[in-house]
């Protein structure tokens, strides 16, 4: 089946709709795509959780749970030669095993979150990439990730060996898929990026992704039975567009186009945790429009990630939605940290924000759009945070709605001064099969 389709689609009181800007550049629309914009409509409103504070003290509970001891200093993963040390509870779940590689769909028991639902492939069989080319979009070579990726069935993805993949234009994944880099050093580099559209379901890990530059668009296949055009892709290192219960976790992102992660048009129940992010201007941004209200229903973690050097800003940029930030370690930004519009709720704990020296760029919080008087109705919390370097954060909102939501109390987590020891393994892992991660 061939159709046309493009990033352009919105949902609006329960039904799909083209944004009528783009009716002119879509044509006629594809009804594969209709019929999977309506299914991750449906899954959204499902994964949509109504009491979001509940999911967050849950995870501060694990993280609770999981650190004892004293503090330490942050120390590069590449640097680390003592034995295996599992920092955080998500890491905790499965790292220092040293089985890892003959279970590892153990992975997939191991999310938190507000993505804590994803399974990716685990129902599924292990599908092994043995060819790094990507030279046939519209009929894929089987061995490619590409191939892997269009299929119908869920799957668990793994690599015969290292590699460096060059895609030539966007990767569309489908529904409930594992990419599981562990054991081998994969690169998605010099080329396109990869986008999730109107799927659910889906776990990366392990990759490195660089250096990601915009794709020229035309015919691509994202099933095993439908190519259709697409339209030039911005390029975003991972575009999460209209999809449902997505986790990405230890993953080392740099140097793309556009946004290193982008989760936009509805898409909700996501975890992004153990990632290392450098040398990017826009780094995350939750919402792409200050006037689509179907963004209401996103809920994103953000856990255990280190936001490194040569960064901007948007860590992460939101609208609409709930989003947990939770003891990820900010060392290195020229503008600011956390920022948004359209009344987002934001509960920032146990960060470590560490101003730059630009007097002018001490603040952590960004508003934009909103005069005084409004944004100071926006729920923005900090707790537990550690502010360094003269960092500050403006908070807004009622304080006394922080314990008004459930039973527990909001501050579980680990303070700020823990940050260093709970992200100190972030980003692509150097794992071998036999011995611990």
């Amino acid at each position: 089946m061939v159709g046309t389709t493009k990033l352009g689609l919105v949902f609006l009181i329960g039904f799909v709709v083209l944004i009528p800007s783009l009716q002119a550049d879509i044509g006629d629309f594809d009804e594969s795509w209709q019929q999977r914009a309506e299914e991750a409509h449906k899954a959204a409103l499902e994964a949509y959780d109504p009491n979001p504070e509940e999911v967050t003290d849950s995870f501060n509970e694990e993280v609770d749970k999981v650190i004892d001891g004293s503090n330490s200093t942050r120390r590069e993963l590449r640097r680390y030669s003592g034995p295996c040390a599992a920092t955080n509870p998500i890491d905790r779940c499965w790292r220092c095993r040293s089985n890892w590689a003959s279970n590892r769909k153990r992975l997939a028991k191991c999310v938190l979150g507000f993505g804590r639902k994803t399974t990716g492939g685990r129902s599924g069989r292990y599908y092994v990439v043995t060819d790094p080319s990507d030279n046939d979009v519209q009929n894929p070579r089987p061995g490619t990730l590409r191939h892997a990726v269009i299929q119908k069935q869920p799957l668990w993805i793994i690599f015969a060996r290292s590699m460096i993949i060059r895609l030539s234009q966007e990767l569309l994944i489908t529904s409930h898929k594992t990419i599981d880099a562990r054991g081998a050093n994969v690169h998605i580099a010099n080329g396109a990026g990869i986008t999730i559209q109107f799927a659910r379901n889906v776990i990366i890990h392990g990759l490195h992704i660089h250096n990601i530059v915009a794709s020229g668009g035309g015919m691509i296949r994202d099933s095993v039975d439908h190519f259709g055009f697409r339209t030039p892709a911005d390029g975003d290192g991972i575009s999460i567009f209209g999809s449902t219960n997505i986790w990405l976790d230890h993953i080392s992102m740099s140097n793309c186009q556009d946004g290193l992660i982008d989760a936009i048009q509805g898409s909700t129940a996501i975890t992004i945790s153990n990632c290392h992010f450098t040398h990017h201007n826009d780094v995350m941004l939750f919402g792409a429009s200050d006037s689509f209200e179907g963004d209401k229903i996103m809920q994103v973690t953000v856990a255990f990630n280190h936001f490194g050097r040569g960064l901007v800003q948007r860590m992460p940029r939101c609208r609409w939605g709930f989003f947990h930030v939770v003891n990820n370690d900010y060392t290195h930004w020229l503008m600011y940290a956390i920022g948004g519009s359209s009344h987002p709720t934001i509960v920032s704990q146990g960060n470590r924000f560490i101003a730059p020296p630009n007097n002018a760029a001490k603040q952590v919080t960004k508003r934009d759009y909103a005069a005084e008087w409004e944004w100071k109705r926006w729920t923005w919390r900090s707790e537990g945070d550690l502010m360094m370097n003269g960092a500050f954060f403006v908070q807004s909102g009622n304080p006394s709605k922080k314990r008004s939501f459930t039973r527990h109390d909001m501050i579980k987590a680990k303070p700020g001064t823990f940050v260093t020891r709970l992200t100190r393994f972030a980003g692509a892992l150097n794992c071998y099969a036999g011995k611990k991660c």
